[in-house]
């Protein structure tokens, strides 16, 4: 019974929001982008937020940056689908010495719709054998 009660105090601090880049990876968890049939994939946006010592969203997120092939039927679409995520996000459960450092202070977060591609392999000529 006792190990129960400590495994579920564990994962309660393991969720708990502990450093800026668990800011980021929690808000990534919360994201989800609108369906490909309603709006088009490959937009960017990025919103500027701040939180209260509780987690609570402080004043209005502000919206900084979309994409420029986004039509408007697009914007609305992600301007809601980053409203919804911060909503699933907060009130975001910081640490107490996270709580402190974070408060009132602006996150410019980027809600990004589109597949990473790999990287291009760089050729360079000169390993390149050559036979004259």
């Amino acid at each position: 019974m006792l190990i129960g009660l400590f495994s579920a105090a564990g994962q309660a601090e393991q969720q708990q929001v502990n450093t800026i880049q668990d800011v980021f990876a929690r808000l990534s968890t919360c994201w989800k982008p609108p369906p490909a049939s309603r709006a088009n994939p490959g937009i960017d946006i990025t919103v500027i937020v701040s939180f209260n010592r509780a987690g609570e969203i402080l004043g209005h997120p502000k919206i900084t940056y979309e994409s420029e092939q986004a039509t408007d039927n697009d914007r609305l679409m992600y301007r809601v689908a980053v409203m919804e995520a911060l909503q699933r996000c907060s009130p975001m459960p910081f640490t107490e010495a996270m709580a402190g450092a974070v408060a009132g202070r602006p996150f410019a977060v980027q809600f990004r719709n589109r597949k990473r591609s790999p990287q291009p392999v760089e050729k360079r000529a000169w390993l390149t054998p050559k036979i004259l």
